[in-house]
């Protein structure tokens, strides 16, 4: 049997294709780093508002769910949204609080990436 190397018989990757994929991976390895650090805000927001809602259960008014809003949004130092934002109205016998934002974070040069966040929580 006669095995000539001929380029029709070669087989793999070219030093091209592997750039090529390693530049794609990059890319988006670039990418989740940039997004991380607002989807842990986010996750803070989310806890945030759990807490609030559990504390204000029983006797909540817009003032006292505001104070704690407040209070927690020093703490866990939450600046994508401000607490003031978060729009709380009445459902039902309860309230409902509700944080929608945007957040942009720059990418490569003039390109940035925008991600839209909610979250509704009930307090009973």
């Amino acid at each position: 049997m006669n095995t000539v190397n001929t380029p029709c018989r070669q087989r793999g990757a070219t030093a091209i294709g592997m750039l090529c994929i390693i530049a794609v991976l990059g890319l988006g390895l670039y990418a989740v780093v940039r997004l991380m650090p607002k989807y842990l805000e986010y996750y803070s927001i989310v806890k945030t508002l759990d807490r609030v809602a559990q504390e204000a259960a029983g006797g909540a008014t817009v003032e006292k769910i505001r104070t704690a809003l407040n209070r927690h949004w020093q703490v866990e130092d939450i600046t994508s949204i401000k607490y003031d934002e978060v729009v709380i109205r009445k459902v039902g016998s309860g309230y409902e609080m509700t944080a929608q934002y945007r957040a942009e974070m720059p990418f490569i040069a003039n390109v940035s990436l925008v991600a839209d966040f909610e979250k509704s929580v009930t307090v009973q």
